[in-house]
């Protein structure tokens, strides 16, 4: 890790703890304020692998997950009206989702880094975003999953409702999953936007440096 690394890691450090506090706050009936911040973190790791290279990515992810850990471990701490605001289900998922998605993101990017300059971004935040959605929601809220901590009360992400309020009967956690991977897919392609500028930026500064 070098200092160049740094505004990478500040970033997801930030983005992490912006969306464990955000999360907590609902938006409309389906999203929480952290889902509009989270899907940065994809962005941050694309710039950092585009720029410096995989290595450094998985050094900001890295940093990221220990970060979320650690917001993990305060928000197991702070009791809410129903209890503390982190479960052990939602810290396990979240910490695997952040961790395998971002990994992946990374991974994928370096396959494609070659092709057209759209095509790594898009395509590994997308299967990135979509493995992150599956593997935290499942593991938080699925009632299937409730072997990993029988503690934890998920009866109220189980209510069978319409899914997003007009469609057919699921349990809510799907409706929220499948609303927050909405958010992750939109924000994708309008990620391609800075992404492009700053890369073509630092690329101009280079070759007159």
């Amino acid at each position: 890790m070098t200092r160049a690394h740094l505004p990478g890691i500040i970033a997801m450090a930030a983005i992490v703890v912006a969306s464990n506090i955000l999360v907590q706050f609902l938006f409309e009936n389906w999203l929480t304020w952290g889902a509009f911040t989270y899907p940065l973190a994809f962005l941050v790791t694309d710039l950092m692998n585009r720029i410096y290279g995989a290595g450094p990515a998985r050094t900001v992810v890295f940093v990221g997950f220990l970060v979320g850990v650690f917001c993990s471990l305060v928000g197991t701490q702070i009791m809410g009206e129903y209890g503390p605001l982190v479960t052990f289900r939602i810290a396990i998922g979240s910490g695997l989702a952040f961790l395998t998605a971002q990994l992946l993101d990374v991974s994928i990017f370096s396959a494609l880094r070659n092709r057209a300059w759209w095509l790594a971004p898009l395509f590994s935040t997308v299967i990135g975003a979509t493995v992150d959605t599956a593997i935290f929601f499942s593991i938080a809220f699925s009632d299937a999953l409730a072997w990993i901590h029988p503690e934890t009360d998920v009866a109220w992400a189980n209510e069978v409702l319409p899914l997003l309020g007009v469609g057919p009967a699921v349990p809510l956690w799907v409706s929220l999953a499948v609303a927050d991977w909405g958010v992750k897919l939109s924000l994708a392609l309008i990620a391609l936007i800075p992404f492009r500028l700053i890369v073509v930026r630092l690329d101009k500064h280079t070759s007159l440096a």
